[in-house]
């Protein structure tokens, strides 16, 4: 342990960017898929709800098989690793599956809808596995600044995809029988990037050199070891699941209508108002690991509650924007607004980076799939009921009122978090032993 205290995370760099690749990988289908897949399936559905319906099917398949497999894997033992088999079936099945896509959407629906359901229930399954990988591999008390580093990754990923890849759509390839054609290229150029990280995860992370394998022969049953983390006497895992699920209600209310919201209320643009969640995932982006190294220093619970004090008053602020700028030009506004939405960026970043390590220095070896599990149930759960509940919201008061129904949900996130008591370095089962 002195030594890994002495090395730091630079020691772990590379651990740490290949694991990033599987974040990657996800951050570059993610965007692609969340963008073209509707104007695929409006080739062959009129009907906005059934399409709607049909992109929700994602967010259904991961709140049960992400849980579910990042337990399994936790039971999972091969000479290759408890993580590694997850990866190397699905995430190929899934990069095939979406390479196809906009070829698909050339024949038939039936085929469109078949290629989108193996492609969701492959990655969503590999998801956890993919994700629990970096508490397996990186010391407890440097996973707040490595997770910092991987969502660095999937944040330049979401940037490469919407804005590198999604102008390839634009050029035109032969097809036989069809001539040049459009929409296409950005997937199968996404799919063939997921395979070749999964060739580099393969061959170059090596579970074997896992932090904790001491314990790996021993296989705790699953409900066992729910029973047990909600069952403990000392409740800081249930109220951080709690505090995760109402900051991501905010979020999840908030971010789907910035677009609308832009359009709407600050008339800008259809282009332009693409630009409002972009200044979210900018500052993601560049805040991320600076948010690790915060947390490092201060405590994850500091970082995140002050994230989190900070994040009710600009929802608040964002709330009165539209009536203390109406004097202002449109121009003028819509900078202040997305000002507004890149400072929400930096402290949304500072929660996000840090409540994952929090959650896996509760865990041991056994129970870190249990835990990230747990972590995408709840985040999964908000992104299912929250976009309804702030739609209600819209229709009833207008659209601001989803900045002030994202202020009190940070708000109550903030409260619940003050009643967790465990998840810093020191308090990882690991290095009590």
């Amino acid at each position: 342990m002195a030594k890994q205290q002495k090395r730091g995370l630079k020691g772990y760099y590379m651990t740490t960017f290949l694991i990033g690749l599987g974040f990657f990988t996800m951050g570059l289908m993610d965007p692609l898929y969340d963008t073209y897949v509707p104007i695929f399936l409006a080739r062959f559905v009129e009907s906005k709800a059934l399409i709607g319906a049909i992109m929700t099917f994602d967010n259904m398949l991961a709140i049960f098989l992400i849980p579910v497999f990042s337990a399994i894997s936790d039971r999972t033992r091969t000479r290759i690793g408890r993580r590694m088999p997850f990866i190397v079936i699905c995430l190929p099945v899934s990069a095939v599956a979406f390479g196809l896509i906009p070829y698909s959407a050339l024949i038939s629906l039936w085929l469109l809808i078949v290629l989108v359901f193996i492609l969701n229930l492959f990655k969503q399954a590999v998801r956890g596995p993919v994700v629990a990988l970096m508490p397996d591999m990186i010391p407890g008390d440097l996973r707040s600044e490595a997770n910092g580093v991987i969502n660095t990754m999937g944040g330049i990923a979401t940037i490469v995809g919407t804005v590198g890849l999604a102008r390839l759509m634009d050029i035109p390839i032969n097809l036989p029988g069809l001539g040049p054609t459009t929409e296409i290229l950005a997937f199968p150029v996404a799919s063939v990037l997921v395979l070749v990280a999964v060739l580099l995860l393969f061959f170059f992370v090596k579970e074997k050199k896992a932090i904790g394998k001491v314990d790996s022969d021993k296989r705790e049953p699953i409900l066992h070891s729910l029973k047990v983390i909600f069952g403990e006497q000392d409740k800081s895992a249930l109220f951080i699941l709690l505090s995760l699920l109402f900051w991501f209600i905010g979020y999840q209310g908030i971010l789907p209508f910035v677009g609308l919201y832009s359009t709407q209320i600050l008339l800008t643009t259809s282009g332009t108002a693409s630009l409002a969640a972009g200044m979210v995932g900018i500052a993601y982006a560049i805040f991320a690991i600076p948010s690790g190294i915060v947390a490092h220093r201060i405590g994850r619970k500091k970082t995140i509650r002050i994230a989190l004090a900070t994040l009710v008053v600009l929802l608040a602020v964002i709330y009165f924007h539209d009536p203390l700028t109406s004097s202002m030009s449109a121009s003028l506004r819509q900078y202040t607004f997305w000002a507004l939405l890149f400072g929400f960026g930096i402290f949304w970043v500072s929660v996000v980076t840090n409540s994952f390590p929090m959650l896996w220095q509760m865990s041991t070896y056994a129970t870190v799939g249990i835990y990230t599990g747990l972590y995408y149930f709840f985040s999964q759960l908000a992104s299912i009921i929250s976009p309804p509940i702030t739609g209600a919201f819209i229709d009833l008061f207008g659209f601001r009122a989803i900045f002030l129904y994202g202020s009190v949900s940070m708000l109550i996130a903030f409260i619940l978090m003050g009643k967790v008591t465990r998840g810093e370095p020191e308090d990882d089962p690991l290095e009590q032993k």
